[in-house]
């Protein structure tokens, strides 16, 4: 795994903005070591800091809109067959399908923060045939500040991006915890909103 990290960091150097784009879009690895490398590159006067977030914003909007459509088109069955092959964990789905479930369509913003659902509840839109236009501005309002944070901490950390995971610890606590305040806030106003009508 490491040889493969290596080579797509490879890859992002030489292709720039594209790469970053690019690198999200496949997913091979996760999107905040991806991010932490551009923010990297930004020290090093490789990139802009405002074309680093752009193309991390596109890349990872795409990615979960290929999610998405899969859902869309091909539905559970064809996730519970081919899903091994795409990374995607079953248990995983079932959370995810549970919590849009429960929570409805804007849940999809809150998710992007939380491990485990934040991938997959792309699936569960599309499996309810989500608007995907709704589901589109959603999923960029979350993967913007997502994307600022990681590229900011992997700048400020430079040649020592790798220790990404360790550094931002601290401060995805804070930020799961308010993601989980707004769904319960969410759910509030939607109960509300149900028993005035």
């Amino acid at each position: 795994m490491h040889e493969l990290v290596q080579t797509v960091f490879t890859f992002l150097a030489d292709l720039g903005y594209f790469g970053v784009a690019l690198a999200l879009m496949i997913e091979i690895i996760p999107s905040e070591i991806v991010l932490a490398y551009a923010g990297y590159l930004v020290s090093r006067g490789e990139i802009s800091l405002i074309g680093a977030v752009i193309a991390g914003t596109i890349g990872g909007t795409i990615a979960q809109l290929f999610l998405y459509w899969m859902g869309y088109y091909g539905g559970r069955p064809f996730l519970d067959k081919y899903g091994k092959y795409l990374l995607i964990k079953k248990k995983h789905l079932d959370v995810a399908e549970q919590w849009f479930e429960k929570y409805g369509p804007g849940v999809i913003f809150t998710a992007r923060f939380i491990p485990v659902v934040r991938h997959a509840i792309s699936i569960p839109a599309g499996i309810a045939k989500m608007s995907w236009k709704k589901f589109t501005f959603y999923t960029t309002c979350a993967i913007i500040p997502w994307s600022i944070f990681f590229i900011y901490l992997g700048e400020r950390l430079g040649s020592h991006w790798q220790e990404i995971d360790q550094i931002a610890r601290p401060y995805l606590r804070p930020i799961m915890a308010a993601a989980v305040i707004a769904i319960v806030v969410y759910i509030g106003v939607q109960m509300y909103r149900r028993k005035r009508m």
